[in-house]
């Protein structure tokens, strides 16, 4: 009596330890093979207030036109010397899905459909750069840049002290040009003007986060030269091929970024696509790519990226609780979202695009032109079916 008290203490225990996502019931769709549809009373949940989340999604289309283009401009008149430098393409309605361990609960829209996903292009960088540390490229996260990238990029006392961590977290404060773009022109501050933001007081790296495209950019040329190989290629080769992506997905940089690697011309590609340009994908694909850390790293018996990394990168970093390495987290910060677990770490573009993925309970969501006022409040609904 005694052992087999023991052993079920042992197994309750070994079960405790574990992803509680990682098990027989994971799904994932061979290329392009139909998702798999949940099986009826396979997963518990309340199937009439699922669908009233989905209908709230619909409901709340995000608000900007659909030439994306327009959007675009209308979206960032604030920065001075802003145009569309990169290619931009009209979106479609609302679309998404909503997996539970992979397995399809429920999808609306077209979501094989390619359209631009902006700021959600972050994570597929931030990813470029896990796979570096994995292959071994860049032997330490909280290296100095220059002592890879030697070409003048990191020159200077402030720019030296830069490491690839605080280029993932937004807060190195890099100051320079890259493309013709000014770093102190994205994004400007609501105060002052343009001789108060080129003369600012520079923040010590690794002290004060600021969304900015310039020094998102500066990570892709790194990388980009670190790889020796346009990011595209890497993540072709590395994830996307891997998990059964579809041929369909683009990742585009400025018409004029191109960049000499080995005697070879490269197009260096953008985190974002606020000036035009960065990742062009189908929500499908956005949820394969989803799928590998919902599961921790993994596709089928494939360790595609470390579960180290997705622990580092789903870190809140110092200066921002909402923050990691390029994902933001639903901690009790600026960003939260009431009513849902703090656990959620989520991948977030301009326009409502968005991948939230909860690790514990193996749920995730995919969404297109959501209103992203509203993202909250959508993501509420779905747990409520729950």
């Amino acid at each position: 009596m005694k052992s087999s008290i023991s052993l079920i203490v042992f197994l309750i225990g070994m079960l405790g330890s574990q992803p509680s996502v990682v098990g027989q019931e994971f799904y994932f769709p061979e290329r392009n093979e139909v998702w798999k549809q949940a099986t009826p009373n396979q997963f518990l949940y309340n199937q009439q207030k699922l669908q009233a989340a989905i209908d709230f999604a619909n409901e709340n289309e995000y608000s900007g036109s659909r030439d994306l283009r327009q959007a675009i401009l209308n979206g960032f008149q604030r920065e001075p010397f802003h145009e569309i430098l990169g290619p931009t393409k009209k979106r479609g309605g609302p679309a998404g899905m909503i997996l539970k361990n992979g397995h399809l609960l429920a999808s609306w829209g077209d979501t094989k459909r390619v359209d631009m996903t902006f700021s959600v292009t972050k994570s597929f960088l931030s990813t470029t750069a896990g796979l570096a540390l994995d292959a071994g490229l860049i032997s330490n996260i909280d290296d100095k840049v220059e002592s890879y990238i030697w070409d003048g990029t990191f020159n200077g006392v402030h720019n030296g002290k830069i490491t690839w961590e605080h280029l993932l977290q937004q807060n190195s404060d890099w100051s320079g040009e890259l493309w013709g773009l000014k770093d102190w022109a994205d994004r400007p501050p609501k105060e002052g003007g343009l001789d108060d933001w080129k003369f600012r007081k520079l923040n010590e790296p690794g002290t004060v986060m600021e969304y900015n495209d310039v020094r998102v950019n500066v990570l892709s040329y790194s990388l980009t030269h670190l790889w020796r190989k346009p990011l595209p290629m890497v993540l072709k080769e590395h994830f996307m091929d891997k998990i059964d992506a579809s041929t369909t997905w683009r990742w585009h940089g400025y018409d004029h970024a191109w960049t000499e690697i080995d005697g070879i011309q490269m197009k260096s590609v953008t985190g974002g696509g606020h000036s035009g340009a960065g990742l062009f994908i189908s929500t499908e694909d956005m949820a394969r790519f989803g799928l590998v850390f919902l599961n921790d790293g993994r596709w089928k018996n494939e360790q595609i990226i470390s579960r180290d990394w997705i622990a580092k990168a789903t870190e809140p970093s110092a200066p921002n609780i909402n923050y990691g390495y390029m994902w933001w987290l639903n901690k009790k910060g600026s960003r939260h979202w009431e009513g849902v677990p703090e656990h959620l770490f989520y991948a977030a573009g301009f326009g409502g695009n968005f991948i939230v993925v909860d690790q514990k309970s193996g749920l995730m969501l995919v969404t297109r032109w959501l209103e992203p006022q509203k993202i909250g409040e959508f993501v509420k609904l779905v747990y409520d079916a729950f």
